[in-house]
């Protein structure tokens, strides 16, 4: 058994690490190439590639290059899905940056599709008025961007990848970041080992397994945001969570998706007796915006009447070189998605909120920044349009890369403490029942339709659950401050916006038209209200 105290090994080969970065996803990966030749040190919970959302995504990149295209139409179409929050000077930003990002990948070895006169093959998706979607292989846009990436972060001496460290603290003096702890054997070392450096770059990834069903990879726990708040982080707009319509409902998790391409080509919603429902609940039906369509995916199956996504006339038999993963997914659960309907349900696909960072991805933490799905840029609003998140994790990782070029701190002197704590027993988080609790109560409390009660009591028992005394302490106790900022902004939001739905507030309202900032100082004090 391990001892109740672990030793602290700082790394001694460097001294201080010029730069650290957490998590080998989009984000972290692109920010460190725009940061060479500077040192720079990638942590990344799983060996690159696996455990980031990046590489699942299937849809694409969202960027305004096609003739009759504008920023201002892609700005709109933004602005129109974020439901009222959007911060329009950070999208418009985004947006303008998009077309010089693209180039950046391409010039990375990114094959995105192309016509037959070598232009870059556009697609278009829900809530888009143009076709603006650069893809690879219909639904391999993930996959091939970061295989792109690794390759060119293996080629490039500067970078130092360590696989297989789980970040589980940011250590902090005063409101300066100085390094990280993390716990090599992803996760399962009992000696966590220090990071001491300059600047800490925060590309975590999401929050999609705190609930119990998600698209996500199982690395998306919101440890990021936890860790973040909990050394003093401000958080935007945690509460609005999107649930991607279409998950595959075929028990797997994570469950596979069946991207919005699909619908963007045609195909449709049907229940069980064939009946095209969408049509009944918006004038763009299946193109309607995603938490539009995620409620209504989820009143069908709520209702029994199950929902399918039936794509056997819109894509037919070209399904297997169309969109591949997709296919892959469905015949490897025995569904023929040429000839069959595709059954479907709701699930978590990404986190709109997060820690708050400005245009430079700076967040209120002297000496953190932060990218991709773990941050709040205000571009996504309450509800992000589709492939705007691959195209922030591009802009702002390249920004945050050009910030610390220019204002790098000088270096300090830290004193490390001798011991971390408590250890965690060896143990995966897979097997603790805490976790297992939370995921069913964020599920049936903080889903896709949310109230007011509910929310009361799922913030008292993530309070409970905090006060267990849990074998994954320092990793749990992230995740649940993420979930206990998720449940606490719900409850305060009395209206429904965006990916955020309460049935006892259905409706927007004026009074909530504004985006949210809150601290766990905030969230502790809202829930030992609750608690009582």
């Amino acid at each position: 058994m391990p001892s109740n105290t672990e030793s602290i090994r700082p790394q001694s080969w460097q001294g201080i690490d010029d730069i650290v970065i957490i998590g080998g996803g989009l984000a972290g990966l692109f920010c460190a190439l725009k940061l060479a030749p500077r040192p720079v040190t990638v942590l990344a919970a799983a060996p690159i590639g696996f455990g980031a959302s990046s590489a699942w995504a299937q849809g694409g990149i969202a960027a305004a290059m096609s003739e009759g295209d504008t920023f201002d139409k892609h700005l709109a179409d933004t602005v129109a899905a974020g439901a009222g929050t959007v911060d329009e000077k950070m999208a418009r930003l985004m947006i303008s940056e998009g077309p010089d990002r693209i180039r950046d990948l391409l010039a990375y070895g990114v094959p995105f599709d192309r016509d037959l006169e070598g232009k870059l093959l556009l697609s278009r998706e829900a809530a888009h008025s143009e076709r603006r979607i650069v893809r690879v292989k219909g639904d391999r846009a993930g996959k091939a961007i970061m295989e792109a990436l690794i390759a060119a972060v293996r080629k490039t001496p500067s970078i130092r990848v360590m696989e297989g460290y789980v970040v589980e603290e940011l250590i902090s003096e005063g409101r300066f970041v100085s390094g990280v702890i993390a716990r090599p054997d992803a996760g399962q070392s009992t000696t966590r080992v220090a990071f001491p450096a300059r600047a800490v770059v925060l590309c975590s990834g999401g929050v999609g397994h705190l609930y119990q069903v998600t698209t996500n990879p199982t690395e998306a726990r919101g440890a990021g945001v936890g860790m973040a708040a909990r050394i003093g982080a401000v958080i935007a707009d945690p509460e609005f969570v999107q649930f991607h319509p279409t998950a595959i409902d075929i028990g797997r998790d994570p469950a596979p998706l069946a991207t919005e391409a699909l619908r963007g080509d045609g195909a449709t919603l049907v229940n069980r007796a064939g009946h095209r429902f969408m049509t009944d609940l918006h004038p763009d039906a299946e193109l309607a915006p995603r938490d539009v369509v995620a409620r209504g995916v989820f009143a069908e199956v709520q209702a029994g009447r199950g929902a399918f996504l039936d794509c056997t006339k819109a894509v037919g038999a070209h399904f297997p070189e169309l969109f591949p993963t997709v296919y892959a997914s469905c015949m490897e659960a025995g569904i023929d998605p040429v000839t069959q309907p595709i059954p479907v349900a709701p699930a978590v696909h990404y986190h709109m909120g997060g820690v708050l960072v400005d245009a430079d991805g700076k967040t209120t933490i002297d000496g953190l920044w932060a990218a991709g799905e773990v941050t709040s840029t205000g571009v996504h609003g309450a509800n992000r349009l589709a492939s705007n998140s691959l195209l922030e994790a591009v802009v702002f990782a390249a920004r945050i890369a050009e910030n610390i070029k220019g204002m790098m701190p000088e270096p300090r002197l830290y004193e490390w403490p001798k011991s971390a704590g408590e250890s965690d027993d060896l143990v995966t988080l897979e097997d603790s029942p805490q976790l297992a609790k939370l995921r069913r109560l964020m599920s049936a409390n903080a889903g896709v339709i949310r109230t007011g009660e509910g929310l009361k009591t799922l913030i008292r028992e993530i309070v409970a659950l905090e006060e267990e005394r849990g074998r994954t302490r320092v990793r749990f106790a992230n995740m649940a401050t993420t979930a206990k900022l998720i449940a606490t902004a719900a409850y305060l939001r009395e209206e429904s916006r965006g990916g955020h739905y309460r049935s006892d507030c259905p409706e927007p309202r004026e009074a909530f038209h504004h985006r949210t900032f809150i601290t766990l100082k905030d969230a502790d004090r809202i829930a030992a209200e609750l608690v009582g």
